[in-house]
C-alpha cells in the first residue's frame, strides 16, 4: 500500500513489511499516543522507501539533531581533527625572567579541557606542559595577569530560544572559545526532615570565590524529586537555585553551569604555577573583565596542547548526548567553514554542508537553530533525517561515524531501551535517541546480519506534543524498532 500525505503507507510487500505495518497500526492507534503527532519513515540504503507516516512533516527532534550536527562534523572537520588551547603572551621577558606582560590561555574551543569524562587528558599533565613552555623561555614571574581567553567563538554562549530554566543547567550551560570542566560547577545537596525544611547545599568543585550564590529553595514533598534549577548568565558574577528536592531523597551532587569558565582556568592554571614558585602579580582575568585585550595575531604563541581526536568526543557526544560537545562541534563548524563561530553562522555552514552532501532534497531541508537539540525551534522531518543518513553512506567519513553510534542496551540513554529484545538484534542497530518533555525519537541505521552495506535500513521515529508517561510511549518504539530490525 503506498498512500501519498499523511497516510500509513509500506513498498514492497512481503511479510517483514506487513509486520511493520500492522505495528504502525496498533502504535498510532494505541491510547499513550492518542493526540500526539508522530512521524516514522523506513528506506533501504538505495534509497527505496519501504514504510512510513508522517514522513515529511517537521518535528522537534530534540538529540536526533545531534545526528546531523556529528554527522556533520566528522564529514567536514575529519575523524582526526583536534582542538587546539595556545599559550601566549604580550610585553617583554627581561633577563631576570620578569615577564612585563600578561599571559594568555588562548582558548581553541576544546570541550574536554579539566573535563570528568575519561576521555579527557588529566588536568595535571596539561598545566605541567603549558609550564613547561614558560619554563623554555626562561619565565620565571609574571608582572601582569593570567588572562582565560575565550575570544574563539563569537556571540552569546547560548543559542538565544534555549529556555531559561535550561541554561542554568549542566546540559545547558553554553559554551566558550576557553573550557572548563565542561563549563559546570558541583554542589552537595541533601533535604530537610520535612516538606518547607531548608535543604543544605554545599559548593564543591571547582572553587569560584568571585560568584555569590543564593538559594531559594526548600525540601519539597516526598517523591517530588529533585526540582532544582539554577539561574543565572554571564553578565554578573551572581547566581540563584530555586525550587525543592524532595525529604527521603538520598543526598546528591547536582550539576549548574558555570558561566565564567575562562576565568575558573585562569585561575586555577595561576594557582598551579603559585605552587611550583611561579607568582603573578595581577592574578586570574579573562577577556570580559579587562579592556584594551591585545589580539591573537600580536601575541608571541609559545605552545599549543591538543584535545582528544575528534572520533572520540562524537563517540562520547553521541553515547552520553553530550550538549556542550555537540555545542562545541556546531560553533566548530562555522568557525572552520566561514570563520565565524556564532549561532547563526554555524546554522548557515550546516546548512551549505548540508546542501552539498544531498544537493536534492525531495523533502526538503531542515530548520538548525543549534547542534545538540536542546532548542524547540529546530525542525526536521523523519524523511530529511533518513535521506541525510542515506547521503552520509557515500562520505568518506562514513564508517567512523557510523561506529560512534551506539546499539540499545549500550549504555548511556539508550541502557534500558529494547531491554526485551535480544543481544543479536540490539547489535544491529546505530541509533541515536532523542527526548524531552512531549518529546521522543529514534533515529539511525539497521545493519545487515550478514549480506553487503547496501542491504542496510535507515529509519526515523518521532513523536512529539505526547503526555503520556514515557514507559507506556517507549514500549511501543521498542517494538516497532524491534520489527525494523527484522526487515533486513
Amino acid at each position: 500500500m503506498v498512500i501519498s500525505g499523511t497516510v500509513l503507507y509500506a513498498q514492497p510487500s512481503g511479510n517483514s513489511t506487513d509486520v511493520l505495518r500492522d505495528k504502525l497500526d496498533i502504535m498510532l492507534s494505541s491510547e499513550p499516543l492518542s493526540g500526539a503527532s508522530v512521524g516514522f519513515c523506513a528506506i533501504s540504503a538505495d534509497g527505496r522507501e519501504l514504510a512510513g507516516y508522517n514522513t515529511g512533516r517537521n518535528m522537534i527532534p530534540a538529540s536526533n539533531m545531534k545526528l546531523v550536527t556529528t554527522a556533520i562534523a566528522m564529514h567536514s572537520l575529519g575523524s582526526d581533527f583536534r582542538f587546539e588551547t595556545k599559550i601566549g603572551y604580550s610585553g617583554t621577558v627581561g633577563d631576570d625572567g620578569v615577564l612585563d606582560g600578561n599571559l594568555y590561555i588562548i582558548g581553541g574551543g576544546d570541550p574536554t579541557l579539566a573535563s570528568s569524562d575519561s576521555i579527557a587528558f588529566p588536568l595535571e599533565e596539561i598545566f605541567a606542559e603549558w609550564k613547561s613552555f614558560l619554563d623554555e623561555r626562561g619565565i620565571r614571574k609574571i608582572d601582569g595577569f593570567v588572562i582565560g581567553d575565550g575570544r574563539y567563538f563569537q556571540g552569546m554562549r547560548e543559542e538565544e530560544s534555549w529556555l531559561w530554566a535550561d541554561i542554568g543547567t549542566y546540559y545547558g550551560t553554553g559554551v566558550s572559545g576557553l573550557q572548563f570542566y565542561e563549563n559546570v560547577k558541583d554542589f552537595k545537596v541533601s533535604p530537610g526532615e520535612k516538606a518547607g525544611d531548608s535543604i543544605s547545599i554545599v559548593q564543591a568543585y571547582p572553587s569560584t570565590p568571585w560568584m555569590r550564590y543564593r538559594y531559594d529553595c526548600s525540601t519539597g514533598k516526598p517523591g517530588t524529586g529533585d526540582e532544582l534549577y539554577m539561574y543565572t548568565s554571564d553578565l554578573s558574577p551572581v547566581a540563584e537555585i530555586r525550587g525543592t528536592f524532595a525529604a527521603g531523597k538520598a543526598a546528591k551532587t547536582i550539576r549548574c553551569s558555570n558561566k565564567f569558565p575562562e576565568y575558573t582556568c585562569a585561575y586555577y592554571f595561576t594557582e598551579y604555577l603559585s605552587s611550583k614558585g611561579l607568582a603573578c602579580s595581577g592574578g586570574p582575568a579573562d577577556i570580559g573583565g579587562l579592556s584594551g585585550m591585545e589580539p591573537e595575531a600580536e601575541l608571541e604563541i609559545i605552545g599549543s596542547t591538543y584535545s582528544p581526536e575528534l572520533s572520540r568526543i562524537v563517540y562520547e557526544t553521541n553515547h552520553a548526548s553530550n550538549n556542550l560537545f555537540a555545542e562545541t562541534l556546531f560553533r566548530t563548524i562555522g568557525r572552520e567553514y566561514s570563520g565565524d563561530g556564532s549561532y547563526d553562522a554555524s546554522s548557515a555552514a550546516c546548512s551549505s554542508i548540508i546542501r552539498e552532501l544531498m544537493p536534492e532534497s525531495p523533502c526538503g531541508y531542515p530548520r538548525i537553530k543549534d547542534g545538540s537539540g536542546l532548542s524547540r525551534q529546530n525542525y526536521v522531518s523523519p524523511m530529511f533525517l533518513c535521506r541525510f543518513l542515506e547521503a552520509m553512506m557515500d562520505s568518506p567519513a562514513f564508517g567512523d561515524f557510523v561506529a560512534t553510534l551506539p546499539h540499545p542496551g549500550s549504555g548511556g540513554t539508550l541502557s534500558f531501551v529494547m531491554k526485551n529484545s535480544p543481544e543479536s538484534v540490539k547489535r544491529r542497530l546505530c541509533v541515536k535517541s532523542g527526548s524531552m518533555d512531549g518529546v521522543r525519537c529514534y533515529s539511525g541505521y539497521v545493519i545487515p546480519s550478514e549480506g553487503t552495506k547496501e542491504k542496510t535500513i535507515i529509519f526515523s521515529i518521532m513523536v512529539n506534543n505526547c503526555d503520556a508517561p514515557s514507559w507506556k510511549v517507549q514500549q511501543l518504539l521498542d517494538s516497532l524498532m524491534a520489527s525494523v530490525a527484522s526487515m533486513n
